[in-house]
């Protein structure tokens, strides 16, 4: 049986604790019902015994455990309290201390925070939530952060981007453990991929912009498939069946940006994915639809703070 411990603290994200739980616990009932021993064993750890998640749920935990038993997996999740759980020099030590007795270690969204503090990712591959890449990188620069993958090994120690990609990082310890046979079973159980097509990449800023009513969720896809085509106004009010000033007024009021902003907005975050990896800067200028490197340039720099080169060059 492989003894896995889920760290939890104060302000965690409930999804990134509760998702990967359903998950090892969805592989014991497929287990069971085949008439097979459970094969995992999974407890939540904190230095409290009852932990009150972001969400309001509080959790009933095992105090931490000392070092020297050894686990199979060690799991950090991440949340609005990791920045104070980074702050906590006991509990950055408890972790450093519990990997070393772990043959792996792994961390949900912003968990990577809490590994990194620890100093458990200094030159290795690592993933966070998008949304706080930037801060990651500032903070922790030893650190080989790559933006989009959902999640990433790079050998004992495995990061996964925002909350329910660590579910998609469970399935995958899943199938390195029990074989794919049962890894998919879990995942037609709990009706997810067990590999999500795409990266993390793809939920920011398309995201962002279908905060309103979803009037515009069409046209934002055919936007991503059409970066480097004709996207004028008159073209995207053609395209959404209106006229140009009406689809104007009402794109605005959908979503808090006029049409030229968002434009800008999708094709800057599509160049950021490809400089990411590794491709040049005149390509990315191309394949975007800036027309020049100087128009990606000056984008870059009003939007990001940086121009595209040394963006390419940090990430």
């Amino acid at each position: 049986m492989r003894r896995i411990e889920v760290l939890a603290y104060p302000d965690i994200q409930l999804l990134d604790v509760s998702g990967p739980l359903q998950v090892f616990a969805s592989a014991n009932d497929y287990k069971r019902q085949a008439g097979e021993p459970a094969p995992y064993e999974v407890s939540v750890v904190a230095a409290s015994p009852r932990i009150r998640t972001s969400a309001g749920l509080v959790l009933e935990a095992a105090m931490l455990p000392a070092h020297g038993g050894e686990i199979d997996t060690l799991i950090v999740p991440g949340g609005w309290g990791v920045n104070a759980a980074c702050d906590d020099p006991v509990l950055v030590q408890w972790i450093a201390g519990r990997s070393s007795d772990a043959t792996r270690t792994a961390s949900v969204c912003s968990g990577a925070m809490l590994l990194a503090q620890a100093g458990l990712l200094d030159g290795r591959r690592a993933v966070t939530h998008w949304g706080r890449c930037a801060e990651f990188a500032r903070r922790f620069p030893a650190v080989r952060l790559e933006p989009d993958p959902i999640f990433i090994r790079d050998g004992n120690v495995w990061t996964s981007a925002g909350v329910t990609a660590g579910i998609d990082l469970a399935l995958s310890l899943v199938e390195a453990d029990l074989g794919r046979h049962t890894a998919l079973a879990v995942a037609r159980e709990l009706v997810v991929f067990l590999k999500r097509p795409g990266g993390q990449a793809q939920f920011s800023q398309t995201l962002k912009l279908q905060q309103g009513d979803g009037r515009f969720d069409q046209l934002h896809g055919w936007i991503l498939e059409n970066l480097a085509g004709d996207l004028s106004l008159a073209q995207l009010a053609d395209h959404a069946n209106m006229s140009p000033r009406s689809f104007s007024r009402r794109y605005r009021e959908a979503t808090g940006r006029t049409p030229a902003r968002a434009i800008e907005e999708i094709r800057i975050e599509a160049a950021r994915r490809m400089l990411e990896r590794g491709q040049p800067v005149n390509q990315t200028a191309r394949r975007c639809g800036f027309g020049s490197e100087e128009t990606m340039r000056r984008g870059f720099l009003r939007v990001l703070g940086t121009n595209p080169r040394a963006y390419r060059e940090r990430f």
